[in-house]
Formats: structure tokens, sequence, C-alpha cells
């Protein structure tokens, strides 16, 4: 199951407290205060896996607890640190702290990790309160409680190249014939109902990650048919594949139905419509399929593909263009860097 968002309830462990003793030995008086310090509380720690793909695993278990620290003990024995709790996440999970809304961190990157909440601090033994005019001292500390938080999990997920356009665009078909991924695919629009991630490899030393984003409609901006659930998503791609549908089902103008798509992102955000686009008329083989692609050459000021992800005409060219893109993606980066 897909899911890219969960709030959970985190309580990190109590510290143990310190211990009150004395030493007692043969032929030792007055051996002093030995008593050891309590052990601290487990964390819980959120951690980002790539070997993780969604926040499904989160959703029956909402509450996460670490280890209670042990009590400090004689002869000056500290007590064992709680155990630590580890979550994991996909990379490119947002980390906000639920009841106040602000970010804790952006796990984008496999291996980012942040401590959710922190264990309490265990207390001292009577040991540390030895002066001396107070050589038998009776203090100790007790064990400090761990945070508690509820944490909000958003998930943004993190690929090369994304695929948009309207409900029956082709998308999923272009990703499964493309990658190893294998979409749900049918010919009615929205069968998809969560982003697919595909990874497309071209020769030994060449390969980018491809997210097959649900059709988008208009007014997805304001959150109509999930469109806030689905344009997030877009925010970490680096090239946009915009396919066209020559023949919509609806009977609506090719042509407008790119422009929505276009003034969808540019409403929610208008840096999206800075990213390399690509883009190409789908479903090649249909006869109505050259006379849209002549209308949009006119009408656009930058190069439009013809692609069947059914023959594969077009799908190399594709291709090379997704690469020269993400390149010179690669290159500005490391300009601006």
């Amino acid at each position: 199951m897909f899911v890219d968002q969960v709030t959970i309830y985190c309580q990190a462990g109590d510290g143990g407290s310190g211990c009150m003793s004395f030493r007692r030995e043969a032929r030792v008086p007055r051996g002093g205060p030995d008593g050891g310090d309590g052990g601290d509380g487990g964390d819980v720690l959120v951690v980002a896996d790539v070997n993780v793909s969604s926040l499904g695993n989160l959703v029956g278990h909402k509450h996460w607890r670490g280890g209670r620290g042990e009590h400090g003990k004689g002869s000056l024995m500290t007590g064992k640190r709680g155990e630590e709790v580890v979550i994991r996440v996909p990379p490119g999970t947002l980390i906000r702290d639920a009841e106040r809304g602000f970010l804790l961190k952006d796990l984008d990157r496999d291996g980012d990790s942040v401590v959710v909440a922190k264990g309490g601090e265990g207390g001292r033994g009577n040991k540390h309160f030895a002066t001396s005019t107070n050589r038998a001292p009776r203090q100790f500390e007790r064990g400090k409680p761990g945070q508690t938080r509820n944490v909000t999990l958003e998930l943004k997920l993190i690929a090369d190249v994304g695929l948009i356009g309207k409900p029956n665009a082709g998308k999923s078909t272009l990703l499964s014939r493309m990658s190893r991924a294998q979409p749900e695919i049918a010919d009615y629009p929205f069968t998809t109902k969560y982003p697919n991630l595909g990874l497309v490899r071209t020769g030994y030393d060449h390969e980018f990650v491809m997210a097959d984003i649900p059709g988008l409609i208009e007014g997805a901006h304001s959150g109509s048919g999930l469109g806030h659930e689905f344009l997030k998503h877009v925010e970490r791609t680096k090239v946009l594949v915009h396919l066209v549908e020559p023949v919509p089902m609806d009977e609506s103008d090719p042509l407008e139905n790119y422009r929505t798509i276009c003034e969808e992102l540019r409403l929610y955000d208008p840096t999206l419509m800075e990213r390399p686009q690509i883009v190409c008329i789908t479903k090649c083989e249909l006869a109505e399929a050259a006379e849209v692609y002549e209308k949009f050459t006119e009408q656009l000021s930058q190069p439009v593909l013809r692609i069947s992800a059914v023959t594969g005409h077009g799908l190399p060219e594709l291709v090379s263009r997704i690469l020269e893109e993400l390149a010179a993606e690669k290159e500005r980066q490391s300009v601006a860097g």
C-alpha cells in the first residue's frame, strides 16, 4: 500500500535514577558513597532508507516508544542506556512537528537521520554529592523524563524525471515500457491512484528514476482531484515529460489540455515552470496524432516529440532528450554550487 503522509506519536525513554549506596567491604571502614548513575533513556530516531518505498509500514504502528534507562547500582555501576528506536522512511520524507507545524528535517538522502524525541538524562548517584564536609551524602537524582512529540511524516518522491499530463495520457503505459515498473493500466481515466517509480537503464553507465504522477485536472493546485497529493511529488523532479493525448476521451482540445496542466503547475509553484519540460504527443500510431503534432509545432516555441509506448516509436529519441536535460541540469547545479 502506497502512503505518503502519516502522523505518529513518539515518546523517548525516561532516564534511570541514580543510586544511593555506600561501600561495604571488610577492613575498609567508612568506605564512602559508591552509588552509580542512571542510564539515559533511548531516543526515537527517524532514518531515511533507500530500501523503503512508502510510509505504508507506519499506518498500523502509530506509537513509538524508546526504552527506559536502567537505574544506577552500587559499586559505581552505571545503569544501562535505554534501547533506541529507529523508524525507517523513504528518502524524500519531510519530518514536521505535528502540533506547531515547523520542519524538523528534510531527509532527502539515503542515511539522513533526525532525533524526533530525545531520551531523558539519567540521574546522578550519591557519589557526585560527596564533599569534604558531607562524606556520607544521601542525595541522588531521579532520571529525567524523555521527550514526547507528535510527528507528521510527509513523503515527496525523489525522481529524476516526472511524467505529467491529463488522465489517460499514457503515463503508466510509458513507464511500464521504459522500465520494469508494473503500474495498473486500463482504458479509463484515473486508473493510477498513486505515483509509481521506475528505474530506466540506458547502457551500463546511464540510468535515471522516472515517476508516473497521477493524472492532473483543472483546479489541482487548490486540491481538486487530490491535486495537492499529486503535485507535491512533482517538486522533487529535475525534468518534466509532458504527455499529451491526441484524441482525449472527453473530446477536449489537446492544446487546451496542455495549457491547463501548465497553468496548474504555475499556480501551485511558479518555479515548476522553470524546470526543463519535454512535450510529447503520445499514441502517435493514431491517425489524428499527426494533425495534433503539427498544431503543437506551430504553437509552441520548443521542439515537440511524437512517441508511442505501444509500438516504441520515438522512445529512443525521448531517452536521448532526457539524458541531455539531466546532464545540463547537473552542469547548472555544479556551476551554482
